[in-house]
Order: C-alpha cells, then structure tokens, then sequence
C-alpha cells in the first residue's frame, strides 16, 4: 500500500527582496507626512475662518455677487455657491489641497476632474465634470471654444470637490451675507436696477426677455424695468454669475425659464469681456456661448487622445498619509 503520509512544502530559503525606492519617491513621502504633522500642530480655527472668508466675500459689491449663482430648473430657480466663493473658502480654510484638469476630450464631452485634500482631517474627495462640446446641431466647437469650455469644466470640477470637503454650512452662510451686500447698501433702487441690468445688455440680452425669465417663478407681474425689486436684482446678480463662471448660457436660461429660443451671443470676445468685468480683479472664466457655424470646406478639429483619470492627489500606497488616523 502506497505511503499516503502527506509532505510537508518545501520551504525557500530565499531570504526576501527589498523593494528599492527612488530618492524622488522618498522625498515625495516625506513631504506629505511634513505636511501632515504641520496641520495637526497648528489646527485650523473656525471662527478666524468665518472672519477671514467673510471679510474676503464681502469686500465689495462686485466681489459679493460674484459668490453665488441662480439656475432656472423645472420651473424653479436654484441656487449655490460659486467658484469664486470656492476659491475663498479654499484659501480661508487652511491646510488644504487642491487642484483640477482636463482628463478627457472627446468628439462630443470635455472631462475635467477637481481634487481636495484637508491635510488636517484626513479627508480627500475627487470629483468629475462633464460638458459638452458640441453645438445643438451637432457640430463640434472651434478649437478656441474648446479650450474656453475645458477652463470652465476644470474651474467647476474645483469647486464641486472644494465643497465636498468643506461642510456646505459655511457657504450658505457666507452667500447669504454676500448677498445682503451684492444689492448695494450706498445705492438708491433705481442705481441698483441698472448696476444689475447693465451686464446683460452687454451680452445682447433683450429686456422683455429677462423681464419673461423673472416672471417665471414669481408671485408678481413684471411688466417693466421700474418692476424689478431687490430680490430680482439678487436673482440677476446669480444669473451673471452662472454665466460667467461657465454654467450655463443666458439663452439656456431664457429657454429653461419661458421655454422659447432667443439667439445667443457668438462673438467669443464680446462674451469674454462681459464676463471678466464681472470678477474682481479681472480673473474671470468665460461663459461657454454658442458657437460660431463652421466654415465650409474646413474639416472638423480630431479628437485628443484620452488620459488616465487618476486622482490628482494621491500619496504613495505606503505612505503614512494614506493611513486613516
């Protein structure tokens, strides 16, 4: 009868490798555990955030409406914080990461991804957007629309991730007082109404038309310009702000609010300079207008290649900042 007794394995006796590291990968690790340690030895404050953020939203009126932005959906307006107010809290917060590119350009989407990091808390969020780059016809955008198109998917993805990080308690409460001094305490009504009316006009918006946009979900009838109050002008304040920061286009708005198609602005210069007087400093991204119709005989731009989506952000897999305290 055969031995059945089974064998024990052989055993190697191999003593193991040591995976080598770059020196780059060694520097690189070590600067995120610095950078780890710094912010858990010198903790954020709350309150010196709320006072540095607030003192920043709110430096002037143009400043402050540049915070928030107002959407038409589904018959009702919404409201949230914008990129300019994400670059605010980014800054006040303290301890933070963040950055965002392009990912992907496709025949028809550009990919843009937005990373934050909270070194002091550990946390880390990686967002993507999507925007179409392609007109209602189906035509692709011109390389320049393109690239104003990626600045905005890039500057959103940034404020999608900064926001996922940062309890949106402390953008509500920021765009609340920066609405409060967007309307212009110093100011009379009708000083304000045309403050407020005047970006619109620059981007070729008819007044009848943004007169249809506010009746839209409102309790009164807005026949004229002397109809428009101080919560219309917020609502346009966000309305400007949406189109500058690339969210949406005044026709999209006009068409989601009344449900009719105006024409749009297609001079990519005059758009560009309506919305960087619209940002302090001059610092704006542009609106993303319909564009222009391509010239016949021209064959449409190619595609760029696709690039990994990885996160902007990520340590080595062994390092300490990967670790959950």
């Amino acid at each position: 009868m055969p031995d059945e007794t089974p064998k024990e394995p052989t055993r190697s006796t191999e003593e193991p490798k040591l995976i080598e590291t770059s020196a780059l990968e060694q520097i690189s690790r070590a600067e995120i555990d610095i950078q780890i340690t710094t912010a858990r030895r010198y903790p954020r404050n709350l309150t010196q955030f709320l006072r540095d953020a607030e003192s920043l939203a709110c430096l002037d009126e143009d400043t402050a409406a540049s915070m928030f932005y107002v959407l038409p959906r589904d018959g009702k307006r919404i409201e949230g914080p914008s990129v300019r107010l994400a670059e605010v809290v980014g800054s006040a917060w303290g301890n933070l990461h963040y950055a965002s590119r392009v990912t992907e350009i496709g025949d028809k989407f550009v990919v843009a991804q937005g990373a934050c990091w909270d070194l002091e808390k550990n946390v880390r969020v990686t967002t993507e957007v999507r925007r179409r780059i392609t007109d209602k016809y189906g035509r692709r955008y011109s390389d320049d629309m393109i690239n104003t198109t990626s600045n905005a998917a890039t500057s959103i993805a940034l404020r999608n991730s900064i926001f996922k990080v940062v309890p949106q308690v402390y953008a509500r409460t920021l765009m609340e007082k920066a609405k409060q001094t967007a309307v212009g305490k110093s100011m009379s009504l009708q000083d304000r109404r045309r403050s407020a009316l005047e970006y619109f006009v620059k981007i070729g918006a008819k007044i009848e038309d943004l007169l249809k946009v506010l009746d839209a979900d409102s309790e009164r009838a807005h026949k004229s310009e002397e109809d428009i109050n101080l919560d219309d002008i917020i609502i346009l304040r966000g309305f400007r702000t949406a189109i500058s920061d690339g969210e949406t286009t005044w026709a999209e708005i006009v068409k989601e609010a009344v449900g009719t198609d105006v024409p749009a602005p297609t001079k990519l210069d005059d758009l560009t300079k309506a919305a960087t007087t619209s940002q302090p400093g001059g610092a704006a991204v542009a609106a993303t207008p319909t564009p222009p119709t391509a010239q016949a005989g021209q064959p449409a731009p190619q595609a760029a290649s696709s690039t990994p989506q990885v996160n902007l952000l990520a340590p080595p897999a062994d390092s300490k900042a990967g670790k959950k305290p």
